[in-house]
């Protein structure tokens, strides 16, 4: 049980951050520099499939 814990905890920690970058990218960043914004949101775009690898891995295939 323990384990499933850690990997909830992990996959909201990743989609935590995917939302930050994409308001970060899209409110602020965009502001001052574009190419980083684009580049912010494009890391934000692979972190949902990472955290739902996480969040799955382990678990029996029953």
């Amino acid at each position: 049980m323990a384990r499933k814990y850690d990997n909830r905890k992990l996959y909201v920690l990743l989609m935590g951050t995917c939302a930050t970058l994409i308001i970060l990218a899209w409110f602020v960043v965009r502001l001052f520099s574009i190419p980083a914004a684009i580049a912010m949101s494009a890391v934000a775009a692979v972190l949902p499939p990472a955290a739902a690898i996480v969040a799955n891995w382990g678990h029996d295939k029953r």
